[in-house]
């Protein structure tokens, strides 16, 4: 469903035409989020999607950016989680409420470094994810 088109598509897109603006202000303000959605979809060209497919790939890259979606996802699949136990016996527990995980989705406990890099390859994933869609179906 993904090719390596695609997948390069999106990486000059989001890391490649992605100024440091888009980067800060895309969770704050519309308009770059606007900005990047639309800058994001200009090396899907190469893949000739239909009008439907563009305006999908944009559409899905506003809203995921904008609203930083990948976060519930992540809170989401570590809330059903398991109730388990660390290597030293102590509970680990992954129900934390939202109020708790607001930031990346994972509880302030965890390493910032871990936390992020597991967001962006969520968020990464839900844009490949939404761009094979398009690309295929529409």
């Amino acid at each position: 469903m993904v090719t390596a088109d695609q997948i390069v598509a999106h990486l000059i897109g989001d890391y490649v035409l992605q100024s440091d603006w888009m980067a800060t202000e895309k969770t704050r303000k519309s308009i770059a989020a606007t900005a990047h959605a639309l800058c994001y979809s200009i090396p899907f060209a190469v893949c000739r999607p239909s009008f439907e497919a563009w305006a999908f790939i944009v559409v899905t890259h506003f809203v995921i950016d904008r609203w930083r979606l990948a976060r519930y996802v992540v809170w989401a699949k570590n809330w059903l989680a398991p109730v388990g136990f660390t290597s030293d016996r102590v509970p680990w527990i992954w129900q934390r409420p939202w109020r708790d995980c607001v930031g990346t989705g994972y509880p302030p406990d965890r390493p910032v470094w871990l936390a992020t890099w597991l967001l962006i390859i969520a968020d990464n994933t839900m844009h490949l994810l939404c761009n094979g869609i398009a690309l295929r179906w529409m």
